[in-house]
């Protein structure tokens, strides 16, 4: 958004009208637009837009574009849990350049310690957040169930292409999304050897002693909460326990996983489906590819969303900015960059992956995620402990 002295004469209105004679849309231009209340300029799309080889070619995004959005403007106390290794911030960093009397005032911890302090202060009349926006839906849902929440608006909510990824009386918001999936190496195994359900995979000969997971990864482990929750905790643990017996090997996290399977020292693993975009982005010949399963935990899909604290007087503002986590330039930021799955129609997943309506997730309330006890004495119960 560096825009010269020519730029800054042109109305927001006269670029709209040199945007529509050119032809294209008011993203694709590098002219960059002028709000006329603050006298902003939004920056052309290639400043939202990651590199390599995964985002070449894209077309400019669909949906709302932060020019249609109202202006941000006032003191905003955000908690950000998570933050996707400082992307999130970096977004708000873009949203304050675009707005001079915007000012977002963070506190940055982890998901579950800041949902734990929001719901204490709130219930000492001492709110010091307006929006959490959290890495995970189980932490969203731990301020929701303990009523540390207000409703946000219906223009707020809209923009989510899927319900399941809105919190009950919009009480959050999706606004990025990840997959569990199963990361296979082709040089070695072909999709047809990849079971479409989790459960049939310690009785597949193709995949016995093959196998990597990160069962200290909280991925993993909301994945072994969502199996609990669809197949019981029973069957849960005999499903760890052969996984187990059949070899898997275990790894740091869940890019090592991925890693492993691309340079062939696992067949295939357990990951969110990010970590083998980043590998295919870095490495664009890895024999690495993508397997889906479906309706089970092995298809669970969780997001990244926005809540608005209770007791916030900028109830307003909040709003406004979650329709800006949701605008066509943040979609399309959090997909190139951090390659997370879109949450509103008209942007596409990198790479070639499915879109979130060709996966099959399971049916399940996101926020039961975060009943994480259980799971890790599951875990610990099967000798796979976190």
């Amino acid at each position: 958004m560096n825009g010269d002295s020519g730029e800054r004469a042109v109305t927001r209105r006269n670029a709209l009208r040199i945007g529509s004679a050119l032809g294209v849309t008011s993203l694709a231009g590098c002219l960059g637009f002028f709000n006329d209340d603050q006298d902003v300029e939004i920056p052309s799309l290639s400043e939202f837009r990651g590199s390599g080889t995964l985002v070449e070619g894209r077309p400019a995004p669909g949906g709302t574009s932060i020019e249609e959005l109202p202006d941000l403007s006032g003191d905003l106390a955000l908690y950000i849990g998570g933050g996707e290794g400082g992307i999130y911030y970096e977004f708000v960093e873009m949203l304050q350049n675009i707005y001079p009397d915007f000012t977002v005032h963070p506190n940055d911890n982890d998901s579950a310690s800041l949902a734990q302090t929001i719901v204490e202060e709130v219930d000492a009349g001492a709110a010091q957040a307006d929006v959490f926006w959290s890495i995970d839906a189980s932490s969203l849902g731990f301020v929701a169930d303990n009523d540390a929440y207000e409703p946000l608006s219906d223009a707020a909510v809209d923009p989510v292409a899927n319900d399941q990824f809105v919190g009950s009386d919009e009480a959050w918001a999706g606004v990025a999304g990840r997959a569990r999936s199963v990361p296979y190496n082709i040089d070695q195994l072909s999709g047809s050897d990849v079971p479409s359900t989790v459960m049939e995979f310690p009785s597949t000969d193709a995949l016995q002693g093959t196998m990597g997971w990160a069962p200290t990864y909280g991925a993993f482990k909301s994945f072994v909460t969502a199996m609990r929750l669809i197949e019981g905790d029973e069957a849960t643990r005999t499903w760890l326990v052969d996984m187990r017996d059949a070899g898997t090997e275990r790894r740091g996290n869940e890019y090592a996983v991925s890693q492993a399977v691309a340079n062939g020292s696992l067949a295939a693993g357990f990951a969110n489906h990010y970590y083998a975009m980043r590998v295919k982005n870095q490495q664009p010949d890895a024999p690495i590819d993508l397997a889906f399963t479906e309706s089970d935990a092995g298809a669970l899909i969780n997001v990244a969303g926005a809540l608005k604290v209770k007791g916030t007087q900028r109830g307003e503002l909040v709003d406004d900015f979650v329709r800006h986590l949701l605008s066509s330039e943040a979609q399309e930021y959090f997909a190139t960059i951090s390659f997370a799955y879109p949450m509103i129609e008209g942007v596409a997943p990198v790479g070639g992956l499915p879109t979130i309506d060709e996966l099959s997730p399971p049916d399940i309330d996101l926020a039961e995620l975060s009943n994480l006890e259980p799971t890790l004495d599951l875990m610990d119960d099967a000798g796979v402990s976190g």
